[in-house]
């Protein structure tokens, strides 16, 4: 697999609770949007650890392409 499956073209609103690690699906097959649940294997991707700072809304990357995984930074616009 070299190209991520686009799980959404918006970014997935999420509550964050401080000091919680997170890992975000980076090849776009899991079930469990935003987040890992493993379908990645075999896939080439990994899952991206994120780890909350605060607790306040994030918005991770529902596209796959967002060049500051895991959060969104607008590139779902340019698909």
């Amino acid at each position: 697999m070299s190209d991520p499956v686009v799980a959404q073209t918006a970014p997935y609103a999420v509550d964050v609770a401080e000091g919680k690690t997170y890992f975000w699906c980076a090849c776009g097959r899991s079930a469990n949007q935003p987040f890992c649940d493993g379908s990645h294997k075999d896939s080439g991707f990994e899952p991206v650890k994120y780890t909350a700072e605060n607790s306040r809304t994030v918005f991770f990357c529902g596209c796959k392409y967002s060049k500051k995984q895991p959060l969104c930074d607008g590139s779902h616009n340019a698909l």
